[in-house]
């Protein structure tokens, strides 16, 4: 019986780091596999994704990013109720 292999997760900038090394073509794939402990395969699929994705690098940030929240509302909301608690504790305790 072989124990239960756990899938291996990498992160993002390995896989960048990875692909940006087969798309150099400094080394071959086989190479490059056994030096990251990869497969062929594997290393094609990221090299192909940064192909296709390389171009959303170049696009404009505020399009990507969307817009803060605008809280100043939210301050002005937390002043008031501040001010309200206090006012209601100089009052004293509620009639019952």
């Amino acid at each position: 019986m072989n124990p239960k292999r756990t899938r291996r997760r990498f992160t993002a900038e390995f896989k960048a780091e990875v692909a940006l090394a087969a798309l150099t073509e400094r080394y071959p794939l086989a190479e490059l596999a056994a030096r990251y402990q990869l497969s062929v395969a594997q290393i094609s699929r990221w090299k192909l994704q940064l192909r296709q994705q390389a171009a959303q690098v170049f696009t404009e940030t505020a399009a990507v990013l969307p817009a803060p929240p605008d809280v100043e509302p939210l301050y002005a909301a937390i002043g008031r109720l501040q001010m309200e608690n206090q006012l209601l504790k100089k009052k004293g305790p509620p009639c019952a």
